[in-house]
């Protein structure tokens, strides 16, 4: 190679190089160039009558279906058996886990048919702590439950709660006495986001729903979706309510899927996401 030849092949080596260090910059510049990103969390609630659906089948893989097509990161599963008869003693919480992927927190609240009945929360990362709340009862008659989860991270806790309210219509008393359990436990401690999800069975124009937006936030906002019959949904009784440290979440969507047959409600997904 001539001395000309390799004193270019010098300039254009050097020329690369500036370059390339132009455009890295330092690893602090580097880092503030990079946005960061938020974290998304998806919130699933559905009234599963125990797997029966509309056509009469006993089903939890097409259940489970629905729940892995969500890519959910909680659940919150109402009207589950384990051990119980009508459902061929199928341990619903084992068996839903085992076809999610996800981890179970089973809320058994009463005694039924030879096995117990509640509810059921299905998660990606297993709880740091679990209490199931006896909610108060005003008859002799079903006992429901506040299924409650906690997790710390470096933001602060998280908390996420899974329940099932009484039905009887022309009487709110119960529901009402609920709604005052969830707001004492709202004020128990601090937190970055906490998670309320269930079956209410209280229509958005009750008092019980009233009492719910004077510390909650509505996850649907102010336009109600109906979730319930699942066949052509007439009301919503099938909620996500939260409260969330000062800009530290928002809610992204809220929606009700079309899964029709699977249950005898549908299904509501909430997206929330946090503030980077």
């Amino acid at each position: 190679m001539s001395t000309g030849r390799r004193a270019r092949g010098k300039v254009w080596a050097i020329a690369i190089l500036l370059t390339c260090a132009a455009c890295s910059g330092t690893r602090e510049e580097r880092e503030v160039e990079v946005p960061p990103r938020s974290e998304e969390l998806r919130i699933l609630t559905w009234n599963l009558h125990h797997g029966e659906g509309s056509d009469g089948r006993f089903d939890l893989e097409r259940i489970a279906a629905v729940i892995r097509a969500t890519d959910p990161d909680w659940v919150a599963l109402q009207e589950i058996d384990r051990g119980v008869k009508r459902t061929n003693g199928v341990d619903m919480p084992a068996e839903l886990a085992r076809l999610t992927g996800l981890q179970p927190v089973f809320g058994d609240n009463i005694d039924y048919q030879g096995g117990r009945y509640g509810n059921l929360a299905l998660v990606r990362t297993p709880p740091e702590r679990v209490v199931n709340h006896a909610l108060p009862s005003h008859y002799t008659g079903e006992q429901r439950g506040l299924l409650e989860l906690q997790w710390a991270t470096p933001r602060g806790l998280r908390r996420f709660f899974v329940t099932h309210w009484d039905y009887r219509g022309d009487y709110e008393g119960e529901r009402l006495a609920s709604a005052e359990l969830v707001r004492a436990r709202l004020e128990d401690s601090e937190h970055e986001l906490f998670v309320l999800a269930g079956d209410l069975n209280a229509l958005p124009s009750s008092s019980v729903i009233a009492s719910l937006d004077g510390f909650l936030e509505p996850a649907h906002g102010a336009t109600p979706q109906p979730t319930y019959p699942a066949a052509a949904p007439e009301r919503m009784i099938d909620y996500v309510w939260l409260d969330a440290a000062e800009g530290a979440w928002r809610v992204q969507s809220c929606e009700v899927l079309g899964e029709a047959t699977a249950s005898d409600h549908r299904p509501l997904l909430v997206v929330l996401v946090q503030a980077p």
